[in-house]
């Protein structure tokens, strides 16, 4: 275990009543709010090392929780992608209205897969120094969707988030909540928005198979209960993490099959026709391409560009390292720089709000583009984040 962790947060205990004006201060009580616009965070990059791979998951057709490899899939590129000649011609809309089964997202997990992974390796979370009392030697726990929300945030202008934390035994918990214009955009979505959404779940099934050796099997349901997740430690500037998040599939041709080096993210756009389409892509879709698999450490990203009859018509690659270079001397384009140090920013900004050691309490902090993040406190909260049968696991191994 990292012996730079900070000092364990979990010493400082609170008596409290569930009275909110019993709620004990920030450590600095003009902390209320904090800025987000990209002009604060401008910068040297900070110190970010890259995650270890720790364990992983599988979650089946069921959205079943296996703490196993058996849903990691493989890369299985195409002839000619190699010298950029692949223009395969997949139909990514096939299967759309008979082979299409789509995981419930009324159904809200939170953290549900990640606590019971570590429920299950608790024991390797621990801390190793005699002076270290947290369960989870880690400052945060979380997914990497949200942290790829709070990289983006200085350069995001259409969705806010909302972000539920609560501190237990010393380590934080960050959940998401659904925002009121992201359930209504959801309810709302149509038909053609729906198929958009299949096809890219679509394009792995032309692009992975089942083992090293095997062939991709087109023709297969798409069940987007199914995932493989990947459990890493990693650390930004004084802030340790355990993150998971979902991978695509795993490179057995790569040169480092040690993970999350051996990983490949696969995506899917719109094709390219104009040079504004061009700035358009660099400037917001290789910014969340960017941080979901730097964030992990994944280093490539294969992506299939599909024509408005939602074909595949060109196969590239992207090196997650490069990425920030194409749009480096674009004023109006985002750095990389800006957006770690804005998460470091945040972090730091949720360990100075939240020091009520409870899982009863949840801090929930909010943000609309344009807006500063602020934050409320619910002292009793009926949306906890640390779920009772994680408390009472966490606490019997204590």
């Amino acid at each position: 275990m990292d012996e730079s962790v900070q000092r364990d947060r979990g010493a400082r205990s609170h008596k409290r009543s569930l009275d909110p004006s019993s709620l004990p201060p920030p450590k600095n009580p003009h902390v209320s709010s904090l800025r987000t616009h990209a002009s604060f965070y401008q910068g040297s990059f900070p110190f970010y090392r890259l995650p270890s791979e720790l364990g992983s998951f599988s979650l089946d057709e069921k959205r079943c929780y296996h703490g196993d490899a058996r849903r990691l899939r493989f890369l299985s590129l195409p002839a000619g992608m190699e010298s950029g000649a692949a223009s395969p011609g997949w139909d990514v809309m096939d299967g759309f209205e008979d082979r299409y089964v789509q995981r419930d997202e009324d159904e809200k997990e939170g953290l549900l897969h990640i606590l019971t992974w570590v429920k299950e390796n608790r024991e390797r979370l621990r801390g190793n120094g005699p002076e270290s009392k947290r369960p989870v030697e880690r400052d945060f726990v979380t997914w990497r969707g949200h942290l790829t929300k709070i990289l983006c945030t200085p350069y995001e202008t259409q969705e806010g988030w909302i972000l539920a934390v609560t501190l237990y035994k010393g380590t934080l918990y960050i959940s998401e909540r659904e925002t009121a214009a992201a359930h209504r955009k959801r309810k709302e979505r149509s038909r053609e928005q729906e198929k958009l959404m299949y096809s890219g779940y679509k394009f792995e099934s032309y692009m992975c198979a089942d083992s090293p050796d095997a062939a991709p099997c087109p023709a297969e349901v798409v069940n987007t209960n199914e995932a493989y997740c990947s459990v890493l430690l990693g650390r930004l500037a004084s802030h340790s993490f355990l993150v998971s998040g979902e991978v695509d599939c795993k490179d057995p041709k790569s040169t480092n099959p040690s993970p999350p080096s051996c990983y490949v993210e696969l995506k899917t756009s719109a094709q390219i026709r104009t040079p504004h389409q061009e700035r358009s892509f660099q400037r917001y879709k290789l910014l969340k391409w960017w941080c979901q698999s730097f964030l992990l450490g994944i280093p490539l990203i294969v992506a299939g560009f599909r024509n408005r009859e939602g074909k595949i018509v060109s196969l590239e690659k992207f090196k997650t390292s490069e990425i920030s270079h194409l749009v480096r001397g674009d004023r109006q384009s985002w750095d990389p720089a800006v957006c770690m140090n804005f998460c470091n920013a945040f972090l730091s900004h949720i360990k100075k709000v939240v020091i009520t050691d409870d899982p009863r309490v949840v801090y929930v902090f909010s943000w609309e583009p344009g807006k500063d993040v602020t934050f409320t406190v619910e002292p009793d909260s009926d949306q906890s984040v640390v779920p009772d049968w994680y408390v009472e696991a966490i606490s019997q191994g204590s």
